[in-house]
């Protein structure tokens, strides 16, 4: 079996991206990003984009209204292209939807009507988040399982695929599927909870030295979609005083990166690594183990 693509997912703050940039150091290689927010100019401290040139990163306006579906098709081409130019793919993400998308071929539930979503989200506002999804319940059971009444943007996901006839529960379960469009090894980074805690931490006040909040109130500023406005760390920056923003942001970025530990355990076949060594020697192991178990060029990177 040949590998075509490497995989490289984790919690924030692992370092996935110095990892990659290091691995692609060492092979003929493409970068590719699988992170929902990284898509989106103009927040490149907020998303800590990479100064190394990656794909998918920066390529759409705040007031874009990103989907999955859209991504994916973007993705498919970098990495096919990547693959005919005699480049290895190394997909680096922290968003496990977008890290599946660009891999597998995903059997996408129907975009929404036009005006549905709008409609939809006035219904939820209308109604309060508990009768909502209570709504949810009687029309989706098991969607609404699957989602908390105060998620606003699922619920009235849901709720859209419910009315069309469709569901947002068989899209998750089919998620995981082991079939990719090409040979891929999938690798996950570790961290001890209390070093990760550290990193998390170390960034985010770096992040607000760098000027986070000017940059929050840049994007706050002008359109920006529902998609744009998830990005973390956005409305705290720009509304909070720096402290009161640092200290939420810290929390709420544990707590999203115990999320991520819990999707990069439901990854069939993911190779687990220590992250806590040097970016350097992250990316030996990563190549050891990818020649290992498929099949890589050699060299250095062209």
């Amino acid at each position: 079996m040949t590998s075509d693509v490497v995989a490289l997912f984790g919690p924030t703050a692992c370092g996935k991206s110095a990892a990659a940039e290091a691995l692609a150091d060492r092979i003929p290689a493409k970068l590719i990003s699988a992170d929902a927010m990284q898509v989106y100019r103009g927040v490149r401290i907020l998303t800590n984009q990479s100064e190394r040139p990656t794909e998918l990163v920066g390529i759409w306006e705040l007031d874009h209204e990103a989907s999955v579906g859209e991504y994916a098709r973007l993705a498919h081409a970098a990495i096919d292209e990547a693959i005919a130019t005699g480049r290895t793919p190394i997909v680096v993400g922290g968003t496990g939807l977008y890290l599946r998308a660009a891999l597998v071929e995903l059997e996408l539930p129907p975009p929404p009507e036009p005006g549905a979503r709008e409609r939809w989200e006035r219904e939820y506002d209308a109604l309060g988040h508990d009768a909502a999804h209570d709504l949810l319940a009687e029309r989706d059971p098991e969607a609404a399982a699957r989602v908390h009444p105060k998620d606003r943007r699922r619920v009235v996901r849901a709720l859209e695929l419910a009315e069309v006839g469709a569901s947002l529960a068989p899209r998750e379960r089919r998620l995981w599927t082991e079939e990719t469009r090409h040979p891929t090894v999938v690798v996950g980074l570790e961290l001890p909870k209390e070093e990760l805690d550290r990193r998390i931490e170390e960034r985010t006040r770096a992040m607000f030295e760098r000027g986070a909040a000017d940059e929050a109130r840049r994007a706050l500023a002008g359109p920006i979609s529902s998609t744009a406005r998830t990005i973390h760390g956005l409305e705290e920056a720009a509304q909070l005083p720096e402290g009161e923003a640092v200290e939420t942001l810290i929390r709420h970025t544990r707590r999203y990166a115990a999320y991520q530990r819990k999707w990069m355990r439901r990854i069939p076949g993911l190779v687990s690594l220590p992250a806590d060594r040097p970016s350097a020697e992250v990316a030996d192991a990563i190549l050891e183990v990818a020649r290992a178990r498929q099949r890589l060029p050699a060299g250095p990177a062209r």
